[in-house]
């Protein structure tokens, strides 16, 4: 009887961790001046801290949307989670593993397999010299999944179809294709090692919103058939409230709140987060005049002391100018503010 529970129990705890996880992440860019060009001008080296600690935990079958203005660090969290670019701190567990040891490993190439990228924009993506087949059959060959030719051709046109695209297209160049015909056939190179986390780098941006309203319903679909994890990046929190089940806020290369979509867009903690909602145009506020996004994003060169937020924010006291908050778990939201710590917003 024991040697039959014991299986279950070890199935039950694995499915209670996170597929995926990231622990404290930062990712520093030297974007320097030229050594001699330093000695001469007498400078010093410039750091860029495009990702300054980040952690956070997705649920199989889950998604998590990571929102913000432009610069705060988003697409370099994509591109740290799937091995584009070494974090100069933290790290990164995929299914329990130590997913940065792993890419430099021979078995890396099996863990690739598993986490797959959408990148921004369809019309950069893919490759103008090569047909559909060629593209969306590349993972298939790469990885040695299928080497028969008709397996191929076979397996690519299965894949158009499950993004709403006909077999027939794959003997097509992608000039001949709209931008969101193009982003379907991402997905579908994407989808072609049958990955089980992917990381979506804006995909919808680029595209009309009729068009956009399409590519995020056939990748719902996709995910409800094939159980798939994702992280949506994006900056049109519309699109976030139709497809994430939580939504972290960056800031300046920080996580300054992580909630469930509800809770996040019923009840915003953070005064960036309500700054951000307030922003956007509601249906029955037709006589209220909009609030816009108060002030500038800082320099990320020369970011303000404490709390980065603090220059724009209506609540900062001296606190906020010289201590820089935590991301704390306050009424089960996590959120990196002083004032919502101490009660007083």
């Amino acid at each position: 009887m024991n040697a039959v529970t014991k299986p279950e129990q070890a199935a039950v705890q694995g499915s209670a961790q996170p597929l995926v996880q990231a622990r404290d992440l930062a990712k520093t860019f030297d974007v320097s001046a030229p050594w001699l060009n330093r000695v001469i001008e007498r400078k010093p080296r410039q750091l860029l801290h495009a990702v300054d600690g980040v952690s956070f935990d997705i649920e199989r079958g889950q998604t998590l949307a990571l929102v913000g203005e432009s610069g705060c660090g988003k697409s370099t969290v994509a591109r740290l989670l799937v091995g584009l670019y070494q974090p100069t701190r933290g790290g990164f567990v995929f299914d329990g593993q130590d997913a940065h040891a792993a890419f430099k490993t021979p078995q890396g190439r099996q863990l690739r397999r598993r986490i797959q990228m959408i990148f921004q924009d369809p019309y950069a993506s893919l490759n103008p010299r090569w047909i559909v087949e060629d593209i969306v059959g590349e993972p298939l060959k790469e990885h040695g999944l299928i080497t028969d030719k008709a397996q191929l051709r076979e397996r690519v046109g299965e894949l158009l179809k499950s993004v709403g695209l006909s077999p027939l297209d794959m003997m097509k160049y992608p000039h001949q294709f709209s931008g969101g015909q193009r982003q379907r056939i991402s997905i579908a190179r994407a989808l072609a090692t049958q990955p089980e986390f992917l990381v979506c780098d804006e995909p919808t941006s680029a595209l009309d919103v009729s068009v956009q309203a399409q590519v995020l319903n056939i990748m719902k679909d996709l995910q409800r058939k094939q159980g798939l994890t994702y992280l949506f990046i994006s900056h049109n929190l519309a699109v976030v409230r139709h497809v994430s089940d939580r939504v972290g806020v960056m800031y300046l290369g920080r996580l300054v709140e992580v909630a469930g979509k509800h809770q996040l867009f019923d009840n915003p903690r953070h005064p960036y987060t309500r700054m951000l909602l307030d922003a956007i145009p509601k249906m029955h506020d037709t006589g209220k005049s909009r609030t816009p996004v108060q002030g500038e994003v800082p320099n990320p060169l020369n970011p303000p002391t404490g709390c980065a937020f603090n220059p724009r924010c209506p609540h900062a006291n001296e606190r906020c100018r010289v201590e820089r908050p935590a991301l704390l778990d306050i009424a089960g939201v996590k959120v990196a503010c002083h004032g919502v710590e101490e009660g007083r917003i």
